[in-house]
């Protein structure tokens, strides 16, 4: 069997692997998006379906009573915000770090990375945030999320930041610039796939997190969509078509925001790491 037809070969099989497990994530998909059209005695046949009757009341009834329209503005501010606090913070700690090779930057560089592997204490956190007198706040919960990406975004932007020659820095040092004018005017424009990809990926991670409201956000009114959702199943916990509907709509922005995206993900994820 020549090259060519052993590389054919395996390129099948990978796309066959590929193929059942994606298989293994829309199956699960289409019985929540279908279960959510059908009625409260419908679903529990649990089986992958057409609804007999398409009941679109059910996403009607679902927002007016869990609340969803509160929850998402709630998670749009927390997200929205937490995105551009970690992009302004990592961005600008990134370049620190890139462009003075120290020992102490490079330590700080090995101390960001450890965060991608050390995980995040609750308790200490909590104890943190009460002595600093905003528990039970959305500010509270902004800083956590902002502080929680911020060893991947500053993976992503030291990476990319590294293939920005020097040499635009030492002209514009020159023309009598000072380290804001440098970042702000040369290297912020160049980062913005960077910025775009980071964006992306916190959004994703905050909108569908649901331990951090859990613990931090004491007042219900503040509570994010994916928090509404364990909320609506205590409620109608007998009621899966209202369940479903209520992780469809909860899931959708990400959904949406992921298919107009995914361009900028990989060009991103590219930039941030191959260059690096």
């Amino acid at each position: 069997m020549g090259f060519s037809r052993k590389l054919a070969l395996r390129n099948y099989i990978v796309e066959a692997i590929l193929l059942i497990a994606s298989l293994a994530i829309i199956f699960p998909l289409l019985f929540m998006i279908f279960g959510s059209f059908m009625t409260s005695s419908e679903v529990l046949r649990f089986t992958l379906k057409l609804p007999e009757t398409w009941k679109f009341s059910n996403y009607t009834q679902v927002f007016e009573e869990g609340g969803l329209g509160r929850a998402f503005l709630n998670g749009m501010l927390i997200t929205g915000v937490s995105s551009i606090v970690n992009i302004v913070t990592s961005s600008a700690a990134s370049f620190i770090l890139v462009r003075r090779e120290t020992k102490v930057t490079n330590f700080l560089y090995l101390f960001f990375f450890m965060g991608l592997i050390a995980p995040m204490s609750i308790i200490t956190t909590i104890r943190v945030v009460q002595w600093m007198g905003f528990y039970g706040s959305v500010t509270s919960v902004i800083f956590i999320y902002a502080a929680l990406n911020t060893a991947f975004s500053v993976f992503l932007y030291s990476g990319f930041i590294k293939s920005i020659p020097k040499a635009l820095d030492e002209v514009a040092f020159l023309e009598g610039a000072n380290m804001f004018d440098v970042f702000f005017k040369i290297i912020t424009p160049l980062i913005v796939p960077v910025n775009a990809t980071v964006a992306i990926m916190v959004f994703m991670s905050v909108w569908n997190d649901i331990t951090i409201p859990l613990y931090f956000l004491t007042d219900s009114s503040t509570w994010t969509m994916p928090l509404s959702v364990y909320n609506f199943y205590g409620k109608y916990s007998r009621d899966w078509n209202l369940i479903f509907a209520d992780l469809v709509l909860t899931s959708l922005p990400v959904l949406i925001l992921y298919l107009f995206a995914q361009k900028y993900i990989v060009s991103g994820l590219t930039a941030g790491a191959v260059k690096g």
